[in-house]
């Protein structure tokens, strides 16, 4: 296992808080994080993160490490970063976060055609719901369907989020279609688990907003999951029309209740400003504007 790889790990569980967590992070299973704190800690001969089945906690020569660690992957950092902006090439390793169902449907297949233009350029794509916060996790850009973003970042709006809510015919012809977000309540629904109280979907009627119902046959935090149970018959779905649109077009879906979708949510690229002169950050942000902005 790579030194560095592993400072990167042990910087990252500590700042997690938790293997899970740090798992999120740096883009492996939270049992290859163990392996890596474990052969860490083999090789300096002292433990730095004290484990029980309740909780972990840094050890004092934990912190130790942790400090001297942190300086030295920010040290690294910077020398990839001078060395890539005087050079005025594009290359080197980008790492990128985005929500799940916008990561896979809309940034995976952006990725892999600017890949085929930029060869000299390495991805690392980290999908997940949690707001990743850019300088601490090390991320050179970010997608976030949010209206609010920290001052230190530099953002670029995209196309909204707007959602659709539909069925297959097959649902619709054995139920009767609901005609308003009340009706919802009698129907087989299908949620994300991310949907919460901080990050909701309100239907709205005139004045007035109908949460989308929390009693449902069938909840994931994959988009494309629910979108295969909807496209087979097993309820209503409201997903990104980004997600749904080739089976609304190939009539495996079916629209509804076009007149209470809630309000488009704003997607936004962000990225660090210290970062904006880096080549391979520029041609990337310009290659997603050009297909997206």
């Amino acid at each position: 296992m790579s030194k560095l790889r592993q400072m990167e790990v042990f910087v990252a569980v500590v700042e997690a808080g938790s293997f899970a967590d740090a798992a999120l992070l740096v883009g492996m299973s939270a049992v290859m994080v163990g392996r890596h704190i474990q052969s860490l800690e083999n090789t300096l001969n002292t433990k730095l993160i004290q484990r029980t089945t309740r909780r972990q906690s840094v050890t004092g020569e934990g912190r130790l490490f942790y400090e001297e660690a942190k300086l030295a992957l920010e040290q690294v950092k910077y020398a990839y970063n001078l060395v890539e902006a005087s050079t005025g090439k594009p290359s080197g390793l980008l790492r990128i976060t985005a929500p799940m169902t916008l990561g896979v449907s809309l940034v995976a297949p952006l990725v892999s055609e600017f890949m085929r233009a930029y060869p000299d350029i390495q991805i690392e794509l980290i999908l997940s719901n949690e707001v990743m916060d850019l300088y601490e996790s090390s991320f050179d850009i970010g997608f976030r369907i949010s209206e609010l973003i920290e001052a230190n970042l530099i953002a670029k709006p995209l196309p909204p989020y707007r959602m659709v809510i539909c069925a297959a015919p097959q649902y619709l012809q054995a139920q009767q279609a609901p005609t308003t977000p009340e009706a919802l309540r009698t129907h087989a629904i299908l949620t994300h688990t991310s949907w919460s109280n901080t990050f909701a979907w309100s239907l709205k009627s005139g004045d007035a907003q109908f949460p989308w119902p929390e009693r449902a046959v069938l909840k994931s935090n994959d988009g494309q999951v629910l979108l295969q149970a909807a496209i087979a018959g097993n309820g209503i779905l409201m997903q990104p029309d980004f997600l749904v649109a080739n089976a609304l077009k190939e009539g495996k879906l079916v629209s509804i209740m076009e007149a209470f979708l809630p309000e488009p949510k704003p997607v936004q690229i962000v990225y660090p400003r210290q970062k904006k002169s880096l080549p391979k950050l520029a041609v990337f942000v310009d290659f997603v504007m050009a297909r997206l902005g």
